[in-house]
């Protein structure tokens, strides 16, 4: 079996973690008062909870997602640097 390239275990990390963030962003969204079916009321029923937690989860998602296409190019450069 070949490999089809360089393998950065911290890059496969940040994308798995930004994947789940985007995952959980999005049910947290679809999903507006998941917070009170769990019977807490940390807002007292004004929402904002639950719109702060999806937006910190998509930032977290972009930054992780944009880090781990940083440490995967930094890491199949120093891959190539030391096949040449």
């Amino acid at each position: 079996m070949t490999r089809q390239g360089p393998r950065s275990t911290r890059a496969l990390i940040e994308a798995i973690v930004a994947m789940a963030s985007a995952v959980f962003a999005l049910l947290a969204a679809s999903w507006p008062n998941w917070i009170e079916a769990f019977g807490v009321d940390p807002d007292h029923g004004n929402g904002t909870v639950e719109w702060a937690l999806p937006l910190a989860l998509a930032l977290a998602a972009v930054v992780l997602g944009l880090m781990a296409g940083h440490h995967w190019r930094i890491h199949r450069r120093r891959a190539v640097q030391s096949e040449a």
